[in-house]
């Protein structure tokens, strides 16, 4: 065996992804345009005065985090509505022409500064407002959706923007990558990584338990997502793989959210004690970190039923010596 084998061919050392790993829990936050349009799926036509938190407390979101024992928290800065919770220079849809003009994406990384929780940023490719002649799964068939050159441009100016404006950032999550060319997704990976050489790269492989790799639709990619499922209960997260005859040590994180919806609905009740703590340690104790989804409210604010819920899983937490 090789020092290659032994070490992977991954970009990062097993060290830093090993460094990852024991971070074991962390926070998703969804938020954003989504949270007034009543749907996980806008179809960008929304003005950007819609969005209008009247209360907005990011500092709030990271210490439930920092509370609840997560060491991390990744945020939805760009979601399917096209929305942006920073002020691009790339066009007017965004957190400065809209009715709270608070950049979140400065007060997030502030805040978890502030909480000594590690700041992630979440941006989604599959964008219904800015689409340069893209056809996205709103339009036809998840499989046939893509993207331009043109629209591959303007993701990799608002990434340049996200990863040089706000110091350092823990973790960077591109979602619905399956609309990039892996000619793009390798250009994107490559530039992440030159603008954040510590961050680990999430490119969400989506639904499932993580046993299958879509190499077509995620790679490359620095973590294999676990998303609404838990790792494969008979092998747990493999983290060794072979991906075009090369080896790599890639970590699992599951992402599920504290109820059923990613954004918040007044609806939308937390899961009960013992799932929220069996989701927590089950992903853990399978070899993945657990991302889990809280959004805060039309507020700006992690609702109270929330807060309730996460206080007695950090509780429940500590009665399993869970060491955080």
């Amino acid at each position: 065996m090789t020092i290659e084998d032994e070490r992977g061919n991954q970009r990062l050392s097993l060290e830093r992804l090993q460094r990852w790993e024991l971070l074991k829990f962390g926070m998703f936050i969804h938020f954003g345009m989504s949270t007034y349009t009543g749907s996980e799926l806008p179809n960008g036509n929304h003005p950007s005065s819609l969005y209008a938190p009247d209360q907005l407390d990011v500092d709030q979101w990271i210490s439930v985090a920092r509370d609840t024992g997560m060491k991390y928290a990744v945020l939805t800065a760009k979601h399917v509505a096209g929305h942006c919770l920073w002020p691009t220079r790339m066009n007017d849809y965004h957190v400065g022409t809209s009715g709270n003009r608070i950049d979140v994406v400065e007060a997030f990384v502030a805040a978890c500064e502030k909480r000594g929780v590690l700041p992630g940023l979440y941006y989604c490719s599959w964008d219904n407002h800015n689409r340069f002649g893209s056809k996205t799964p709103s339009d036809i068939p998840f499989d046939q959706a893509f993207t331009t050159r043109a629209y591959q441009d303007f993701q990799t100016s608002q990434i340049n923007e996200l990863l040089t404006q706000y110091g350092k950032i823990a973790e960077v999550w591109i979602d619905i990558p399956s609309v990039l060319p892996r000619c793009y997704r390798q250009e994107l990976y490559d530039r992440i990584s030159t603008l954040q050489p510590e961050a680990v790269i999430m490119m969400n492989n989506g639904i499932g338990d993580g046993s299958d790799y879509p190499v077509r639709k995620a790679w490359p990619s620095d973590l294999i997502a676990i998303e609404r499922f838990l790792p494969n209960s008979h092998t747990g997260h493999v983290k060794w793989r072979e991906i075009e005859e090369k080896r790599y040590y890639i970590p699992g994180e599951v992402c599920d959210p504290i109820g059923k919806e990613w954004f918040f609905t007044e609806e939308d009740n937390p899961r009960s004690e013992a799932e929220l703590l069996g989701m927590v340690l089950t992903a853990v104790s399978r070899g993945a970190n657990m991302l889990l989804d809280i959004g805060p409210d039309k507020h700006g604010l992690i609702n109270q039923k929330y807060i309730d819920a996460l206080s007695k899983l950090r509780t429940n937490l500590n009665r399993h010596d869970f060491g955080i």
